[in-house]
């Protein structure tokens, strides 16, 4: 329930003085449905309106505020031409010019032989001052509301800077003063003000330099925010940790049959996550795991070897990835190691016959398959296990936390390992992931060769067709990556259907096209096609970003590389390399490159380690686009910044720490003020993990 001294904050917007249906959508879209929203929204520029000089003194284009009588209206003679009031002071005139204005509105403002402020940007035409549709008009005695400072706010189309800021006005009037939630020392030590002097000093601004995140104002809102954060992942995971597991003890017996049936040993990184891994197995707490592996680290041998030690403990496992593709993939590659081990394995998909599907609930409910690989059908209500005990889901960021929550419930205390391939930033992972032990992947597997990777303009297109004519001539296999399916009126980007019909005509047969608006049946179909060597070359969008895995494809072309994130970019050129053949991604780019695009693709050249260019990208394009932060699960943050408060992240990480040591149920006075904290930054889902008190 939230706290009574927050209810204002979550009234609706349209209950604010002047605001209808028309700007309670506008307001919705720029900052969101609440008043609580609008205090998130800062300024991201000002105006200063203190300088007041006379009208003969005006600078060209400065924002000048005047104090003038009002001598004469000059309606326009013709719709084209503009309204013109002109005024005047002690040196002289000043036009105020507007277009499509109503006459009787402008005499009810500027009404003739009264005195005025007036304040806008001045334009000096032909030796005449003019202001053009000036910011303000106000009387004499209200000058002292314009000679200010005045805060910049984003804005959306149809939405005034003046409107949104009287409605931020009456939003900052019904804000309450909060009970301190911060420690009194680090208030002390960072020199802050309390909260609701930290938030009315942030919305009026006096400097640029207040309009940096790392000001000392928004860093004290941003550092609060990030404590809520953190304080909800610690709680969860609190909660998580508490829920009874079991210890699973393998017996090594089927390692040793696996150990006999693989043509490779694993990396000493492998098993040192493995012996992670292990460790959470033997206590009794549930084991909740994030295993982040760089592309072609070996991600999926390690999540078979923990299957295999909760099978030899008497558990049944599950495997659940995002798409059929992938899940067919992680099918195909574990069942003849499954087979030589005698371990019963299915693979259950949204796509199959009720008789398939029935037979394989039936056997998954009796415990007679030991490993069910699935996509999201794993975590519907009538797939039940006989006794659940070890899940992995793979591509974390593809689910909600609700989604792996629901698997894990199938079983009692069922332990959880969840991998991603996508290397995250250690702050993003600090922000998502918090509640979550972590393990990480770093060595390439043996034998596998870095890819080279080269960046082309475009113009030699034809070259490099030619290139890859000569290397599937050689045996060898091509993906090509569009951004895009269709040809865009609106973005000149080669379009992947545009781009198959195109090599279709140069290589007859030998190029198939997929993309993800297609059926999953025929996407398996040409994904088999291309494996099995009946099609050399393989168009396609982003959908084969992740899982993909084809050793004997060692051509990456990315058409319009400039257009995609370093992540994404990162994920696709790891399609190749997967073999002991020698690999090559092309960057195709169009010129000219922007610089955050030219860095993009120089990071890229120069690194194939997936940490180092997520931290790049996280550098380049900033928290709230990494990833794609609103497709991945990561947390949005209001104010916080992580290219800018990641010092703060690592504080408020130990602060919620030492916090629930002391005061795990949030009872004592300051713990009572933490509980508004998490309610204020909407952090209600961790909150039901404490004891009513």
């Amino acid at each position: 329930m939230r706290p009574e001294i927050l209810f204002k904050l979550f009234i609706p917007n349209k209950q604010l003085p002047g605001v209808g249906p028309r700007i309670n959508a506008l307001l919705t879209n720029v900052a969101g449905a609440h008043i609580a929203d609008l205090l998130w929204l800062l300024p991201n520029n000002l105006i200063d309106r203190q300088f007041c000089p006379l009208i003969g003194e005006a600078p060209n284009g400065k924002i000048c505020t005047f104090i003038v009588t009002v001598i004469e209206h000059i309606p326009s003679p013709t719709r084209k031409r503009p309204y013109r009031v002109i005024c005047s002071d002690e040196s002289g005139l000043v036009e105020l010019v507007y277009f499509n204005a109503r006459s009787d509105y402008l005499h009810e403002i500027l009404p003739i032989n009264e005195k005025r402020i007036i304040s806008g940007k001045v334009d000096v035409f032909n030796g005449r001052v003019q202001v053009m549709h000036p910011d303000h008009v106000v009387k004499e005695e209200d000058k002292a509301l314009i000679l200010t400072v005045e805060p910049v706010y984003p804005l959306t189309q149809g939405l005034t800077g003046k409107v949104l800021r009287r409605c931020i006005h009456h939003a900052l009037k019904l804000t309450p003063n909060l009970p301190e939630w911060l420690d009194p020392n680090l208030v002390q030590q960072k020199q802050w003000f309390n909260w609701i002097e930290s938030l009315m000093a942030v919305h009026a601004p006096k400097t640029h330099k207040e309009l940096i995140p790392t000001s000392n104002n928004r860093a004290r809102l941003a550092y609060d925010e990030l404590l809520a954060n953190q304080l909800a992942l610690a709680m969860i995971r609190r909660h998580q940790k508490k829920r009874k597991g079991r210890s699973i003890i393998g017996s090594g017996a089927l390692k040793k049959i696996i150990n006999a049936n693989l043509s490779f040993v694993l990396t000493p990184n492998q098993l040192e996550v493995l012996e992670e891994i292990n460790h959470d197995f033997q206590t009794e707490n549930r084991m909740l795991r994030l295993l982040q592996g760089d592309v072609g680290s070996g991600k999926t041998i390690v999540a078979f070897y923990s299957i295999l030690t909760a099978i030899e403990a008497g558990f049944q496992t599950a495997l659940m990835a995002p798409t059929e593709i992938l899940a067919k993939q992680h099918f195909q590659t574990l069942q003849p190691l499954a087979e030589a081990a005698n371990i019963k394995i299915d693979i259950l998909t949204g796509k199959m016959s009720s008789k398939d599907r029935n037979q394989i609930i039936s056997n998954t409910k009796s415990g007679s398959i030991q490993l069910l690989i699935g996509t999201h059908a794993l975590f519907q209500d009538d797939v039940a296990f006989k006794n659940l005990g070890f899940a992995v889901v793979d591509e974390q960021h593809k689910f909600g936390v609700h989604q792996r929550l629901a698997l894990s419930n199938k079983g009692d205390g069922v332990d959880m390992l969840i991998m991603t391939a996508t290397p995250i930033p250690r702050t993003l992972s600090m922000t998502a992931y918090g509640d979550l032990d972590v393990s990480i992947l770093r060595e390439r597997l043996p034998g596998r060769k870095a890819v080279i990777t080269r960046a082309v303009s475009n113009e030699r297109l034809q070259e490099v067709v030619e290139g890859i004519s000569r290397a599937i001539n050689s045996g060898k296999k091509a993906y090509w990556v569009c951004p895009l399916i269709e040809i865009s009126d609106k973005l000149d980007l080669a379009a992947a259907e545009e781009r198959f019909q195109h090599l279709n005509l140069i290589f007859t047969d030998r190029v198939a096209l997929i993309h993800g608006r297609m059926k999953d049946i025929e996407k398996d179909r040409i994904m088999d096609s291309f494996r099995a060597g009946k099609v050399d070359i393989l168009v396609a969008t982003s959908v084969i970003e992740v899982g993909v895995d084809v050793p004997d494809a060692t051509i990456m072309v990315i058409e319009h590389a400039e257009r995609f994130g370093l992540a994404q970019l990162h994920q696709l050129r790891g399609r190749v390399g997967r073999g002991l053949d020698q690999s090559t991604c092309l960057l195709l780019y169009s010129s000219p490159l922007s610089a955050n695009a030219r860095a993009r693709i120089n990071v890229l050249r120069e690194s194939e380690d997936g940490f180092v260019i997520a931290e790049e990208d996280l550098k380049l394009r900033g928290a709230g686009e990494v990833l794609g932060i609103k497709q991945s699960g990561l947390p949005h943050f209001k104010i916080a910044d992580l290219t800018f408060h990641s010092d703060l992240l690592e504080l408020a990480q130990k602060e919620a720490k030492l916090i629930l040591n002391k005061d795990p149920d949030l009872v004592t006075k300051r713990g009572e003020a933490l509980r508004i904290l998490l309610y204020l930054f909407e952090r209600d889902n961790a909150v039901q993990y404490l004891k009513s008190g």
